[in-house]
């Protein structure tokens, strides 16, 4: 699965970016080049049009993993690249900017919007597969997700507007409940779908603050007396 982005318009970039003229770049090795947003090609790229808005960038990289931290060694690099720079511009995902973020104190800007999670159906098209809502409901739906597949994110089955199992919204999508259906009745689990669900309680994904979890440490093995002699 990759985090799926695109390019913002170059007005809204330098609007954030305002007084800063002089920038490094940052891009990603990982899903942002697999995308064709963010990789080697669109930092040079990006380079060149803000050149053209008389902003100059003075370094630029490809961090293999923007979303993961940088060693040590690493952080000293990306520090020493920072020299006579006014902002730092990041092709990656959010997380990824969130990240960089985290080795300056310069203003980190993204350059790119996080659109969804998804995955690569054939080369050069991406389909959403996770809306990252906090509440899993793959296992009541055969594996097909409700949220993401059904424009309306409907819980209980179909709005009635499909049309020869298309989504009224376009012909070109399929409606999401038909996949449900089709997917359900060959694992012989159709009954399932008379249950009505509840309410889709929203609150564990996009209210009070940023979401944390603490997940257990194990602790090392206690020495066994012969190690502790």
């Amino acid at each position: 699965m990759k985090s799926i982005t695109q390019q913002k318009r170059l007005e809204e970039i330098v609007r954030t970016l305002g007084t800063a003229r002089k920038v490094v770049l940052v891009g990603c090795g990982t899903c942002p080049t697999m995308a064709g947003t963010g990789g080697v090609k669109e930092v040079g790229e990006m380079a060149s049009r803000l050149e053209d808005e008389g902003i100059e960038t003075v370094s630029h990289t490809v961090i293999p993993v923007a979303c993961e931290p940088l060693t040590g060694e690493a952080r000293e690099e990306f520090a020493a690249m920072l020299a006579g720079a006014s902002a730092v511009l990041v092709l990656s995902c959010s997380l990824g900017v969130r990240m960089v973020s985290d080795y300056t104190q310069l203003p980190v800007l993204p350059a790119l919007n996080t659109l969804f999670i998804g995955r690569e159906a054939e080369p050069g098209f991406f389909v959403e597969e996770c809306a990252q809502c906090g509440e899993c409901v793959l296992g009541d739906n055969g594996g097909i997700c409700p949220i993401v597949s059904c424009a309306k994110s409907l819980f209980n089955g179909p709005c009635g507007g499909s049309v020869g199992g298309k989504c009224e919204v376009s012909s070109d999508l399929p409606c999401g409940w038909q996949l449900i259906y089709d997917r359900m009745k060959a694992l012989g689990r159709l009954d399932e779908l008379s249950v009505v669900q509840p309410y889709k309680d929203w609150s564990k994904s996009v209210s009070g603050g940023a979401r944390r979890m603490r997940i257990p440490v194990p602790l090392p093995p206690e020495p066994s007396e012969e190690e502790g002699k």
